[in-house]
């Protein structure tokens, strides 16, 4: 497994505006995900439901070398 990295403002912007989401989570929806895609600026997004979050998706991001979580957010938007 991946050592996963958590920059500042992860740890001190998102997880303090959502404190619901759990780092385990985010690392399990970028280890396997329903759904991934590339952005034009190199960062990486990631779907999956989550039954714990009434089974909507977690949306997180990542930097281009998908193992620095730099957002993660439900997807209301979204559905697989």
């Amino acid at each position: 497994m991946p050592e996963y990295r958590y920059p500042k403002y992860f740890k001190e912007v998102v997880l303090v505006k959502r404190p619901y989401i759990k780092i385990e989570w985010c690392i399990f929806v970028v280890s396997d995900p329903e759904i991934s895609e590339q952005e034009p600026d190199g960062r990486y997004r990631f779907w999956k439901k989550i039954p714990e979050l009434e089974n909507r998706c977690l949306r997180v991001v990542t930097l281009e070398d998908k193992i620095t979580i730099h957002n993660a957010f439900p997807d209301r938007r979204f559905s697989l």
